[in-house]
């Protein structure tokens, strides 16, 4: 998918892999020296960070410390904000996409996000789905059809509606409209997840659902999740960084950061000492 007239094509691989040979898989999303801000407040302080293939990246730290901003300026919601601007690039697919001339669009298509509150469309579960397909021209009912099941069990969700499709969505239980949003995304075919805090908002048992979906997903997406729940985090990715003041404080294996990290600040708010 173009996300400009003039796409790099060819220097795909080497612009993915340049992160830091501390990384043995491949980055699908090289932020550099990242820093974003709103007015004059730098919310988002020079990040450097390689975000694997296939893998599961916690950020977690304090409320207020940057995570989520730093999460929406993957696929650009930031821009929605007026007095937001970024410096620094995140490279995807050989490009850098803070540049003014991306196509926001096809890259929401590819870097789908999932936000902290469920927030189905007020549509049958089946138009939930569909929206956006039949928006972007899918009109093929028997390929919706296919879509709709196929999003839905990658969403663990297909048995549990799979025979009240037509119904509001919005009679669904928290957790269950959570999946939905997840599938709806799916249904968009990306190759990146953003998840900001996506199961804060469930009970338990709901939670523990979103969990083994992010395990499964993983298998066919890179993810990114936003998270203060720390045995959340501990659970379910495999890199962690955390976040202070704007700063990425550390980001390592996630059970390093858990175990053994390398920062005093680190240490501190793992162990819950603020924060």
């Amino acid at each position: 998918m173009n996300y400009t007239v003039d796409s790099p094509k060819e220097t795909k691989k080497e612009k993915l892999l340049n992160y830091s040979t501390q990384f043995n898989k491949e980055v699908v999303l090289d932020v550099k020296n990242l820093s974003i801000f709103y007015g004059n407040k730098e919310a988002v302080k020079r990040a450097n960070m390689g975000i694997e293939k296939n893998a599961v990246t916690a950020l977690i730290g304090p409320s207020g410390c940057g995570k989520s901003t730093f999460i929406r300026s993957i696929n650009r919601m930031n821009d929605l904000i007026p007095s937001s601007r970024a410096e620094g690039e995140i490279i995807y697919d050989g490009i850098n996409i803070l540049r003014s001339d991306v196509n926001v669009v096809a890259l929401r298509a590819e870097i789908g996000m999932v936000f902290q509150k469920p927030n189905p469309f007020p549509k049958s579960i089946y138009n939930n789905i569909t929206h956006a397909l039949k928006y972007n021209g899918q009109k093929n009912k028997q390929a919706l059809d296919q879509i709709v099941e196929e999003s839905l069990r990658k969403a663990a969700l297909w048995d549990e509606v799979k025979d009240r499709l037509h119904q509001s969505a919005l009679s669904l239980s928290g957790g269950q409209q959570q999946r939905l949003c997840i599938a709806r995304t799916l249904a968009m075919e990306p190759r990146i997840l953003l998840l900001d805090e996506p199961a804060s908002a469930l009970d338990p048992v709901s939670n523990a659902k979103i969990e083994e979906l992010i395990l499964q997903l993983k298998e066919d997406y890179s993810i990114v999740i936003v998270t203060h729940n720390m045995s959340q985090a501990s659970r379910v990715s495999d890199k962690t960084a955390f976040f202070f003041n704007g700063d990425v404080v550390e980001y390592d294996d996630t059970k390093k950061i858990f175990t053994n990290p390398s920062e005093t600040k680190t240490e501190e708010y793992i162990s819950g000492r603020f924060g």
